[in-house]
């Protein structure tokens, strides 16, 4: 039987959890979807959501995790008693799998970026055109790359492998998104960035186009759904109070996604002051991999030596954001595979990532046709499905009064506090209906 880890630190698990909540979508996804939206209007509505949605969910997930100090498909088959939650679970696994199988390949992408910066300070042009092209070897190459990077820290377990390198990227990545706040905010052209991201427009906050993307925002940017949360909850003390740990990790994650806006936002219009275009042909911003590897490069070439030194400081962060939530995606399955099938720790990670390479590769020979589908299948489906089933299983299935008990065991006055008096009936009536309409508005377009 091999021995569970736990987070040493109250520090280490937030750090931990908000870095897997912290990937690339909050960092090229947010933004644009701020100013898209009604900028500081669209913020406003999504730290609303994020704790009137998105928190309940984490807490399920955190409770649950602890209470059964197991991994996904043992835990909900534990608190359901059925097979039911043990399908739930080989669900999740299998939707975290695929997931990863694509971020993989974006992450790739920021690796071959990153790499292309070293590159190009030292003139080797047929190298960085390599790095910086489309090709089925490059994205082999860098997908596996990533994958063996994510693999090598989760084989070190939770205190040594998971804990330990968050504790490193997440400052990290803060102060090079601070750094760079800093240097866009002096540019030419930032200052009509600003007034697009934090100029509100109260007329818009009432749309429900804006409110559903809020909604879909908030949820997937803490990656919930999918066991990650779930499984960082059952390496857990018993001695802390879960719903301030949760709600610091919420926190985390909502101030990182600003962050992000504040230097996105200014940078797409430094870009368009230096002549580079940012709106597409129907007038809205470019986002996703079109804003990523052709916008911000664009803008990196227009200032001249430094250019260099800053996309350096930018990739080096999409890389880092990429780890952090790969790890956490990655200790998904390999909890299952070591906890329910008795494999060795380092066995299961490289099992398993060699397994998530294959799927990588399964896309990236079929790019055209896979590559959105899987996507839109695990993002848009199944993600908010089984955030959906986790609000039923924690709702409805569970037993109040263990759940009480759980909570109990890191605060004794937890009975008598507002979190108790709100998150059971909320996360059994309220949270199922608003994710559903979520999900059919996404469905249904």
């Amino acid at each position: 039987m091999n021995a569970r880890g736990e987070f040493s630190s109250r520090l280490g698990f937030i750090l931990a959890a908000a870095g897997s909540a912290v990937g690339l979508g909050n960092i090229w996804g947010f933004p644009t979807q701020v100013a898209s939206n009604g900028g500081a209007a669209f913020v406003l509505v999504y730290i609303v959501l994020a704790f009137l949605l998105a928190y309940p969910v984490l807490m399920a997930e955190l409770i649950i995790g602890r209470a059964t100090r197991a991994n996904m498909v043992d835990a909900l088959g534990q608190i359901s008693g059925s097979k039911l939650g043990r399908a739930t679970g080989v669900w999740g696994f299998i939707t975290v799998s695929l997931i990863l199988a694509f971020y993989a390949i974006v992450a790739g992408w920021m690796l071959a970026f990153f790499l292309e910066t070293v590159t190009h300070f030292f003139a080797l042009d047929t190298l960085s055109n390599w790095l910086t092209s489309q090709s089925i070897f490059r994205n082999l190459v860098f997908s596996g790359a990533f994958l063996i990077l994510t693999a090598a820290i989760v084989t070190g377990g939770v205190s040594k492998g998971i804990e330990r390198w968050s504790v490193r990227l997440m400052p990290t990545l803060m102060i090079i998104i601070v750094l760079l706040i800093g240097y866009v905010s002096l540019q030419d052209g930032a200052i009509e960035g600003w007034k697009a991201y934090l100029v509100p427009d109260f007329s818009r906050i009432m749309d429900p186009g804006l409110l559903i993307n809020a909604m879909g925002q908030a949820f997937f940017s803490m990656s919930l759904g999918v066991g990650t949360m779930l499984v960082y909850g059952s390496y857990v003390s018993k001695n802390e109070r879960l719903p301030s740990l949760g709600a610091s990790v919420a926190l985390v994650d909502i101030g990182v996604a600003v962050l992000a806006g504040m230097l996105i936002i200014p940078s797409m219009y430094v870009a368009l002051h230096n002549g580079v275009q940012i709106f597409s042909e129907n007038g809205a911003l470019i986002e996703g991999d079109s804003l990523i590897f052709t916008v911000l490069p664009a803008l990196f070439d227009t200032m001249g030596s430094v250019g260099i030194f800053v996309a350096f400081a930018f990739f080096a962060l999409m890389v880092i954001a990429a780890l952090t939530s790969s790890i956490s995606m990655l200790e998904v399955p390999v909890a299952y595979v070591v906890e329910s099938k008795g494999v060795k720790r380092t066995k299961a990670v490289w099992l398993l990532a060699i397994c998530v390479f294959v799927a990588s590769s399964i896309i990236i020979f079929n790019f055209s046709s896979l590559f959105g589908l899987v996507i839109s299948l695990t993002t848009k489906y199944s993600q908010p499905l089984l955030g959906l089933a986790l609000c039923i299983f924690a709702g409805w299935v569970w037993r109040r009064n263990h759940i009480l008990t759980e909570l109990r065991k890191g605060d004794e006055e937890v009975e008598h506090s507002l979190f108790w008096k709100i998150w059971p009936w909320y996360v059994k009536f309220i949270c199922p209906v608003v994710i559903f309409i979520m999900f059919y508005r996404s469905v249904t377009g």
